[in-house]
């Protein structure tokens, strides 16, 4: 299955769910879109994918969108997008998609939830918390 990975590899949640597809038998393809940048009609698919709107998809946090004025009301969806675009560390991530679907994989575990084969068990997060129990159960984030 191709999987396709939109990645920070600052975050612990990106560099996660990378990890989880690998341990899981995938090989994803990893673009570093902080490198590669963002364009209009990507992001529109990705989000429409994902039932995303461009405020949901919005990184608010460690980003420049307080600063922007990109968190206040009012703001429309071709205004953050053209910041998406202009600022790619806007878009929040990791961004998954796949035959499974697009996902904002937020927390990481989300990632389970579109592919068919998922780590052996037990598996545990970078963090060391557990994801995956012994007998294979998902658990909560």
């Amino acid at each position: 299955m191709d999987i396709v990975i939109f990645h920070n590899p600052a975050c612990g949640t990106s560099r996660n769910v990378v990890q989880i597809a690998r341990d899981a038998g995938y090989d994803p393809t990893v673009i570093e879109y902080l490198d590669a940048g963002w364009t209009r009609p990507q992001l529109l698919a990705l989000f429409a994918a994902a039932g995303l709107t461009p405020r949901d998809a919005l990184r608010m946090s460690k980003s420049p969108a307080a600063e922007m004025g990109l968190l206040e009301d009012g703001i429309s969806d071709d205004t953050l997008l053209d910041a998406m675009v202009a600022h790619p560390i806007l878009v929040n991530r990791p961004i998954v998609a796949c035959a499974g679907g697009v996902r904002l994989c937020r927390p990481s575990g989300k990632v389970l939830d579109l592919l068919p084969n998922w780590p052996p068990a037990p598996y545990a997060k970078e963090n060391g918390d557990m994801l995956i129990d012994a007998d294979g159960v998902r658990l909560p984030e």
